[in-house]
């Protein structure tokens, strides 16, 4: 067998791991023991970091199927590693659904256990492992079980039905009896507790995991030291800081983990009725459900405890959790094709995606059940526990993907350099002590002690200051933040794509009219159709009926646009009671009826007359079955009757194309095409409706089981309803804002195409003198490959070419200087396609997908699935791309996009970065504008830390030269009162008022913002040299003892000569060096912070900022007044000498030069970095016009003859 076998797990999906095995090395396990403690540790804590080396370092690689201990890496971007301990189960079968067979017991999935079942999970086990004792390797990782699968000989993970590949017809015939207790129990050993359990860790958990976090050990490391070196002071204080921020952030994680187990917790565990094999009703707990029992839903709703199919009867779901849009759903039971053969045309495999439209979701609210007198309303269990679409949706939020950000990659190797830096320190620590014949316990603390001065103790809190007062700042205008990391990225956004209705139109629909279509031809449009003279016409009668609308306490409640067509009608909607139904043989349908207003009154003539009107007066309409509205089939239909007739009708409403395309062609008009493309061109959403009179023989309960596609067929064309979806008032103004920011804007709709152009140029997303070509993909047929219609969306008709696989070998050369005027008429064009043709384009002409998404603007008819897929491929042309949706079926994209900015409210939003409380686009350029300041205010910071610890660097290093330090009180005085002052007040800078075309940097990495931090290391390199140099040739110098006066030496002294002549210093601080020294470093901190702290144009200026600026007035004026005045108490505190005035001048000239010498640098480079910037967008205007050459070429040159 091989032994080095890696192997795929979850092939395919987001989370695809490589495996690999390994089997525990007694050896190595003790090689790494002898380690740990010649290491004093440290060496159990660098593979506590590092999972790979822990397990590789103890253990010996061997086949995945024979591991003890399993090595998993992410196959994306990451290459996280993760292990997990391999654990053996015992079962009396292979698989939860496998047939069991045993010959020393009677098969166990039918029911038949000589023990009493009523055992907790653990003992399920030792149970059936008496009986049949079969071994089932397995790990677990991120609430995930994974399984040996013998015949695939890799891990699989059981998720529930939907592995057996079971079709709708079997869900019917063999699993809609329940299961037996002991089949229940025995799938539980697979499946697990129906539970999705967040942990809530001990403050003791998270307290050990975030101390055992690298930067607090080696904060604890510079603790101890500085604690030998008997630096207490500064000791104490890292210590106080480190604790807050502990205690902080323990807070915060444990408050984060109280909410999710409590937004998962409400309602998750709930007593169940669960039908046994026995037809038995049975009380029980949800945890107890496994997939493959049968659930009975409770007729006053509950919330789901798992995802189940309805086999029978109706619900009316709320889906809010899942879809981020309130408005009840109605599901109705699986269709059960099976009636004739198995795998007969139309016994499609169950799938929850396909057949979402039957599913109840796990935490979804059932809100009311409609049932058959004597037939309860059930449903198959198809999944539990992490598996259910809410388990998914937890997961993702337990284990998120790390974000990948170019600052903070660049973060780390900066620090990988400032140790490289310390590396060097320590070195020469070293030499130059020993060279001194330095005591060996001093020359081990001081080397070590300039590693902990080098890297920054105070960086990671000084790096999130920047975030925090960012999220603060949103929160203050309603947008709230569950991911603060993700701010900074958003100052990165170059394309946003937006969501079209709710989210740049208002989610309302207005009913503008309606075109009717008599005897195959077009009839006057028409306001309304609250007319008495259409009462009784099928076009009201389709618009009354043809919706999915339910009454919730009283109030009608659906989908906005059904709402609307119901309304416009003035018809009056009634359902039937519990008690009613109860009472009759068969459902009781929902009736419509017009107000009695719109009927006419009978001409009668005499009383006796009036019972025999008054029944042919009453006209109501029942509806009988109901085929929920599908995104993929773009349609819904009804199966009604109208009191009194014998036949029942079919009422059909979709999209206009769809709709055409069921009905009888000599019932549609033959303009149809150019009146649709009229409306749509103007933006309105138009819904075609049509009718068909069914047949006698269709009888109430045949009509309960057929199949929608032998009804919506041969049907007679209606005409349109013409809805007019208005553009918010913000969208306009806020696309202007963001075209001048060069910010690239994309339409992700599920609109019609022409409707989705008309509001993409109404809202200025495509400019009036701008062209739109459609990209009208076809899939190979008859033997004909794939191929692209390009035509204007101005002129449909007229193609300006076709592309084939043929073309894909054209080459265009394009002058290397420039585009040109070509380029600048090539601005003005736009691609649209809808969301099949981008299925095809994927699909068949993968090498255009870039190249399309360029210069794609509008995207129309897009299934959820394929927004998220736009996401990626804009993300593959190195776009930053942020998306806004109103929350319906945009929960995959907003998860994907860099920022997902959703204007729901509700707990889809958990799914997205962002919430909005403003339910507009406005929120777009604030976030923007918010992450530019953070982004900016990162930058600064981080350069602002990386001098501070270089310029103390500098200081402690000339100071070992001369077997001195800084003083306890110095650091303390310059870590504390200095730079955290600096560090949190110059973050608060907010943002610009107004986005600008010009794009922070994305990382540290690039040649201006290295240039600034080196130019301003060699100033303050060179400056801090000059005065620990000159000090020393100065005529009054002479090394520094307690007796010293050097104040004395000059005649214009302002100082009082009181010193402590007893006074003795072990560690060598007070000496004219060290405070020509401190004193230079201390303004050296001031300057860097005043020169990196830019304003304009990504935020407000730092004279704005008033905090900073007290602070450093403050700070500056204390420095002065201690360089100039002398008090006793503090030079004794900071532990300075007394040095002659003419140095204190000279000191403050040197200071002054410094200054001078440091801004200059940096307005110079920000010059250079301008023009640095100007090449860099020339360069992306080539590349990306070079991408577009050949698709340019083919719409210019063979068509627009």
């Amino acid at each position: 067998m091989e032994k080095e076998d890696v192997k795929i797990v979850n092939k395919g999906q987001e989370d695809e791991m490589e495996i690999s095995g390994y089997r525990l090395s007694r050896w190595k396990l003790a090689l790494v023991g002898v380690g740990v403690v010649c290491t004093g540790g440290f060496l159990l804590l660098l593979l506590y970091w590092m999972p790979e080396w822990c397990v590789k370092g103890t253990c010996t690689r061997t086949s995945v199927r024979e591991a003890e201990m399993v090595l998993l890496r992410s196959t994306d971007e990451f290459k996280r590693w993760f292990r997990a301990k391999v654990r053996i189960m015992l079962a009396p079968g292979k698989g939860p659904f496998a047939s069991l067979d045993s010959q020393t017991n009677t098969a166990v999935a039918n029911g038949h256990s000589p023990r009493s079942s009523d055992t907790p999970p653990e003992e399920f086990e030792k149970k059936y492992a008496e009986y049949q004792p079969v071994q089932i390797r397995h790990f677990t990782l991120h609430s995930t079980r994974y399984y040996w699968n013998d015949t695939i000989q890799n891990f699989v993970v059981f998720k529930g039905l939907e592995d057996e590949k079971v079709t709708c017809s079997s869900i019917h015939d063999d699993h809609s009896t329940g299961l037996t207790k002991d089949q229940q129990e025995y799938r539980r050993l697979f499946f697990g507790v129906n539970d999705i359990a967040v942990k809530v860790p001990s403050v003791f958990k998270l307290l050990i995991k975030e101390v055992l976090n690298p930067f607090y050990i080696f904060q604890l490391f510079s603790v101890i030291l500085w604690s030998a070196d008997e630096y207490y002071y500064y000791a104490a204080a890292i210590v106080f800081m480190s604790v807050i921020s502990i205690a902080t952030s323990l807070y915060t994680i444990k408050k984060q983990y109280v909410m999710l187990h409590d937004m998962v917790a409400t309602h998750s565990i709930v007593r169940v009725s669960v039908c046994r094999d026995n037809n038995e009703i049975e009380e029980a707990m949800s945890t107890e459900l496994v997939p493959g029992d049968i659930l009975v839903i409770p007729t006053n709703g509950t919330i789901m405890p798992c995802d189940a199919v309805l086999v029978s009867g109706t619900c009316i779901v709320n889906e809010s959790m899942l879809t981020g849009e309130s408005v009840p759903v109605t599901k109705t039971n699986l269709p059960n094709p099976g009636k004739g053969p198995k795998g007969a045309e139309g016994d499609a495999v169950y799938s929850t995606e396909e057949h979402k439209r039957h599913t109840l979701f796990c935490g979804t609210n059932v809100i009311q059940t409609r049932f058959y007198s004597g037939e309860l309303v059930k449903a198959v269990v198809v999944k539990t526990g992490f598996s259910t679409a809410k388990g998914q949706l937890v997961r993702s939020i337990l284990y998120p993907k790390p974000t990948d950000f170019k600052l903070y990659r660049d973060a780390y190797l900066f620090l990988l350099c400032l140790v490289a830096v310390a590396g060097i320190g320590f070195i020469y620590s070293i030499v130059l002590s020993i060279m001194n014949e330095v005591p060996a316990k001093t020359i081990i603390i001081e080397s070590l002690d300039i590693i902990t001065i080098t890297v920054p103790p105070a960086l990671p809190a000084a790096m999130t200051a920047g975030i925090v007062y960012a999220q603060r700042r949103l929160k203050r205008i309603g947008i709230f933040c569950i991911s603060p990391q993700r701010i900074n990225i958003c100052g990165q956004l170059n394309l946003i794509c937006f969501d079209k209705t709710g989210t740049l139109t208002e989610d309302g629909l207005d009913l503008w009219g309606i075109q009717r279509v008599e005897n195959g031809s077009f009839l006057l449009s028409e306001e309304n159709a609250y007319k008495e003279a259409l009462v009784k016409s099928q076009f009201v009668a389709c618009m009354a009926t043809c919706h999915s609308l339910t009454k919730i306490e009283g109030e009608l409640s659906g989908d906005p646009l059904d709402l609307k067509m119901f309304e416009a009608t003035g018809w009056i909607l009634e359902e039937a009671t519990e008690e009613e139904t109860t009472l009759h043989n068969r459902i009781m349908p929902t009736v419509v009826r017009p107000p009695k207003q719109l009927l006419p009154e009978p001409m009668l003539s005499t009383e006796q007359d009036m019972e025999l009107y008054e029944l042919p007066s009453s006209y109501e309409i029942g509806i009988v079955r109901q085929f929920p509205f599908s995104s993929g089939l773009q349609r819904m239909s009804v199966v009604a009757r109208l009191l009194g007739e014998k036949r029942m009708d079919a009422y059909l409403k979709g999209a206009p194309e769809v709709v055409a395309s069921l009905c009888k062609k000599e019932t549609v008009p033959e303009n149809f095409s150019d009146v649709l493309e009229e409306y749509t061109k103007q933006g309105f959403r138009v819904i075609a409706l049509a009718h068909r009179r069914l047949e006698s023989k269709l009888t109430w309960h045949k009509v309960q089981n057929i199949n929608r596609d032998a009804i919506e067929v041969n049907m007679e064309f209606l005409g349109m309803i013409v809805m007019q979806n208005k553009l918010k008032a913000e969208t306009p103004s806020v696309l202007e804002d963001l075209r001048r920011a060069s910010i690239r804007t994309v339409m992700v709709t599920g609109d019609n195409m022409l409707t989705a152009i008309s509001v993409a140029r109404d809202c200025g997303m495509i400019l009036p003198q701008d062209r739109v070509i459609i990209a009208d993909a076809l899939p190979p047929k008859d033997g004909h490959a794939a191929q692209i219609n390009w035509h204007y969306a101005d002129n449909p008709t007229k193609h300006a070419s076709t592309l084939s696989p043929r073309f894909e070998d054209i080459q265009i050369q394009l002058d290397e200087d420039g585009p040109g005027d070509e380029h600048s008429a090539m601005e003005h064009y736009h691609f649209a396609m809808s969301g099949k043709s981008f299925a095809v384009i994927t699909e068949h002409f993968q090498d255009l997908v870039q190249k399309l998404v360029l210069r794609g603007t509008v995207f129309a008819r897009m299934a959820p699935d394929q927004k998220t897929q736009l996401v990626e491929a804009l993300q593959s042309v190195d776009y930053f791309v942020g998306m806004c949706g109103d929350g319906a079926n945009d929960c995959g994209a907003l998860k994907r996009a860099h920022s997902g900015i959703s204007l729901s409210e509700l707990e889809a939003s958990v799914a997205s970065p962002f919430t909005s409380r403003t339910p507009n686009i406005s929120c777009v350029p604030s976030l923007m504008r918010e992450g530019r300041a953070a982004l900016i205010t990162s930058f600064c910071v981080f350069k602002f830390m990386a001098l501070y610890s270089i310029i103390q660097y500098i200081s402690v290093t000339l100071l070992y030269s001369i077997l001195s330090n800084l003083g306890d009180f110095q650091f303390l005085f310059i870590d504390i009162a200095i730079i955290l002052l600096i560090v949190f007040t110059m973050s608060l800078n907010p943002a610009w008022k107004e986005l600008v075309a010009q794009r922070p940097p994305s990382g540290l990495i690039s040649g201006p913002l290295l240039f600034s931090v080196l130019t301003q290391i060699l100033i303050c390199l060179s400056f801090q040299t000059l005065a620990f140099i000159w000090v020393k040739k100065q005529p009054w110098y002479e090394v520094w003892t307690p007796s010293s006066d050097a104040c004395n030496l000059s005649s214009t002294a302002h100082f009082s000569l009181d010193h402590n002549e007893t006074e003795h210093d072990d560690h060598n601080i007070k000496n004219y060096e060290n405070t020509t020294v401190f004193f230079v470093s201390a303004f050296q901190y001031l300057i860097v912070a005043i020169v990196f702290s830019k304003g304009k144009p990504f935020r407000q200026p730092s004279y704005k900022n008033w905090p900073f600026v007290l602070s450093a007035i403050i700070l500056y004026a204390f420095l002065l007044f201690i360089l100039f005045y002398r008090v006793d108490g503090i030079d004794w505190f900071l532990e300075i000498v007394c040095v002659p005035y003419q140095w204190r001048i000279t000191i403050l000239l040197i200071i002054a030069v410094n200054a001078a010498v440091c801004i200059l640098m940096e307005v110079s480079n920000i010059t250079a970095k301008t023009l640095a910037m100007f090449r860099q967008f020339s360069f992306q205007c080539v590349s990306k016009w070079k991408l577009l050459v050949t698709l340019w070429d083919l719409v210019r040159c063979e068509s627009l003859m």
